[in-house]
């Protein structure tokens, strides 16, 4: 399924998107989630995450605020979800920098059957023992062919692996796919990240993984190419992602599609 079919059936069913995220972008990814057609709910209370989770379409699971409620409540939304069959993506922010997080991410992707790993470069590779320097939140540095990290991160923990940079990668373990859709303006504000996990799942509630994770990427790049035209800056490129969102033509997105 291309991403325009994909977006196109995001709008006619309006999928219930729940997503366990930080504080910081919680907002945002609201916001991106309501823009592109879906409909978010952020609930991270033990008592309510797994009767919540049955009634979404996928779920969202972002470790950029941690403390231990808030990593119990996304085992039990996950393994919730795993029995229901919604799909799950995961954001690990952060792995790399602290080992709190970093075990954090590996003991989901133990504990949970997620479909879709949605980091950067040297988030990535930490999960797959690939030496990288992660400074925060971000990647400063990750050794070798971000294509061929994808591959390995998608056979070593079985999930489709979605590495986001300046050109993105997205494979399954045999197929990979780079998408040079975006605009550097997107490394210029706070939580275009997870804003892409957050579409990630919108997609994922109505497309199989590896098309979700492909189609969402493109999607996201397409929005920050046309925010980027009347920007004058982080802040204004800011308030106008979420209206070209709103104005992506499942019509169109497709011919604008950079991927091979």
């Amino acid at each position: 399924m291309n991403a325009g079919d994909s977006l196109r059936l995001v709008r006619e069913r309006k999928p219930l998107v729940h997503q366990i995220t930080n504080y910081v972008v919680m907002n945002e990814t609201a916001n991106a989630t309501l823009a592109l057609g879906a409909l978010p709910v952020m609930a991270h209370a033990r008592e309510e995450v797994e009767e919540m989770v049955r009634l979404a379409g996928a779920l969202v699971l972002n470790i950029g605020t941690l403390s231990p409620h808030w990593v119990e409540a996304m085992l039990l939304a996950g393994r919730a979800a795993n029995e229901a069959g919604v799909p799950v993506v995961l954001d690990p922010v952060g792995a790399g920098a602290t080992a709190y997080r970093t075990e954090t991410a590996k003991r989901i992707l133990d504990e949970v059957d997620v479909a879709v790993l949605r980091g950067n470069a040297g988030e990535v590779a930490t999960l797959v023992g690939v030496e990288a320097e992660v400074r925060g939140v971000e990647s400063m540095a990750a050794g070798g062919d971000p294509a061929e990290l994808a591959r390995a991160a998608a056979n070593t923990l079985g999930v489709v692996a979605s590495v986001t940079g300046a050109v993105d990668h997205v494979s399954d373990g045999e197929r990979v796919a780079a998408i040079a859709n975006g605009h550097p303006l997107l490394a210029a504000v706070t939580g275009t990240g997870c804003m892409s996990t957050a579409i990630t799942g919108c997609f994922l509630a109505v497309a199989e993984p590896f098309d979700a994770a492909v189609g969402a990427l493109v999607a996201f790049g397409v929005a920050g190419e046309d925010a980027a035209r009347q920007a004058k800056g982080p802040g204004s490129f800011h308030v106008g992602l979420y209206d070209a969102l709103a104005a992506l033509d499942p019509e169109t997105i497709d011919e604008r599609a950079r991927v091979r």
